[in-house]
């Protein structure tokens, strides 16, 4: 390996710029070299690079090993390594000024196409479903339901409905390409008697401009949401099952300073909060004798990087619900301790694929070592990931959103809502049955 050269004048350093821009810049002299960061990061040795080593780049000056360097889009900034800091470095902060050094038009065109999209529509969709198209989506899929589920005759999914309680957001995954893995949660919250709507106005659950390092985008994208929540008098803004739509929003609405009284939330405490107020009454019987086992990813942008353990405990108690305390086995490490799959960051959309199956070899070992058959992720990227993660690798656990399990153990999962649930569990606790 060559040495690298300290130049003796530099006008302006990428550690100057990012002191007062990074949260705990004042502490990057404090680095002690010991290697925890580097220890539990999966994007180690990718490209040459490792956390310790591109700080140690900043801290000695040595921007031009910084700019234009792949591997801050292979860096998820999952925030593992500044969890494991002794001095709390906050490493992944510096990943994301560091692909601001990337000029806009270079940046990964999966990322910067997905941002473009969702600034295109008022809908917020990075996949370009625009409002009308959202709306004939959810008309669509709930008169099938209705009309194939007698039992759901009066299912409801109210569209712009004044004066809700809750605005949910949705992941464009599903009206664009499986709606009806929607059915599910619309099943759940209409069981809990939750007072809900959509809007066809900044809908969109998911912010790639958060990943392409575009402040003003990212901002943009989320007053645009929160302003259609505010505008139809909701109280609670509730993110679903999406990691990054959840921490896009949350710490948006913080980084911009936007006024707003609405409380911005994710799901799974709800879910939680539910089945103890008894709102909710999953059953978890019909796993009594098939003894299933189950695991949980805990998503770093819902855990690690914004509501933390309390967060991670009640995915914990919502599954254990669902499926038997006995039938649970935790990965380790776990809860803001465990490391990510890789597919946040904008990881899935960065074109590093070959990187981005290395990255996850961590979270699949993790898996297997549970013995689960199945890994549930209340996070769409993760969910992407891990079930990527089973086919490459040729794997036999299955991967599933939460609200399937859910659905799953209250008994009103339907036929053609169980996309991915194995052969074992085809035919189980069917509805009517």
């Amino acid at each position: 390996m060559e040495p690298f050269v300290l130049e003796k004048e530099k006008k302006e350093r990428f550690l100057d710029r990012i002191r007062d821009m990074v949260p705990g810049g004042d502490r990057l002299d404090l680095c002690l070299t010991c290697g925890a960061c580097a220890s539990g990061c999966p994007a180690t040795g990718l490209e040459g690079m490792d956390p310790r080593k591109f700080l140690r780049l900043a801290v000695l000056g040595l921007d031009d090993q910084i700019a234009g360097h792949p591997w801050v889009w292979m860096c998820s900034m999952c925030m593992r390594c500044t969890h494991a800091c002794p001095m709390g470095i906050n490493i992944g902060a510096m990943v994301y000024e560091a692909r601001n050094l990337w000029p806009r038009d270079q940046r990964p065109k999966g990322i910067l196409g997905s941002c473009d999209m969702a600034l295109r529509n008022s809908s917020g969709s990075a996949m370009g479903i625009s409002e009308d198209d959202f709306e004939w989506v959810i008309e669509d899929i709930l008169g099938e339901v209705r009309e194939t589920q007698p039992a759901w005759k009066d299912l409801q999914a109210p569209v712009d409905k004044k004066g809700a309680h809750f605005f949910l957001s949705q992941n464009s995954r599903e009206p664009g390409i499986e709606p009806e893995e929607m059915v599910p949660l619309w099943k759940i919250l209409h069981i809990a008697g939750v007072d809900w709507t959509y809007s066809k106005r900044g809908w969109g659950g998911e912010n790639y401009c958060m990943f392409l390092a575009d402040d003003q985008s990212w901002e943009k994208v989320t007053r645009n949401t929160i302003e259609s929540a505010m505008d139809l008098g909701c109280k609670v803004y509730l993110n679903t099952e999406c990691g990054h739509s959840t921490y896009s929003v949350w710490m948006g609405q913080k980084k911009f300073n936007i006024d707003t009284p609405l409380q911005i939330e994710p799901i799974v405490p709800h879910y939680a909060r539910w089945i103890r107020e008894g709102r909710l009454n999953p059953n978890s019987e019909w796993n009594r004798d098939l003894k299933i086992k189950f695991t949980v990813q805990d998503p770093c942008q819902q855990v690690r990087k914004s509501f933390g353990d309390p967060l991670a405990e009640d995915l914990r108690f919502v599954v254990k619900a669902c499926v038997g305390e006995e039938n649970f086995i935790d990965m380790v490490p776990n809860r803001s301790n465990n490391y990510c799959c890789g597919g946040g960051g904008g990881y899935l959309q960065s074109g590093y694929n070959e990187a981005r199956l290395k990255y996850g070899e961590l979270k699949k070992d993790q898996i297997l070592a549970t013995g689960a058959h199945y890994c549930v992720t209340p996070c769409h990227n993760c969910h992407d990931q891990i079930h990527k993660l089973a086919e490459h690798y040729q794997c036999g656990y299955h991967t599933i959103h939460l609200w399937t399990l859910l659905a799953l153990s209250l008994g009103v999962l339907g036929e053609n809502e169980r996309t991915y649930l194995g052969e074992d569990l085809q035919d189980v606790n069917l509805p009517g049955a």
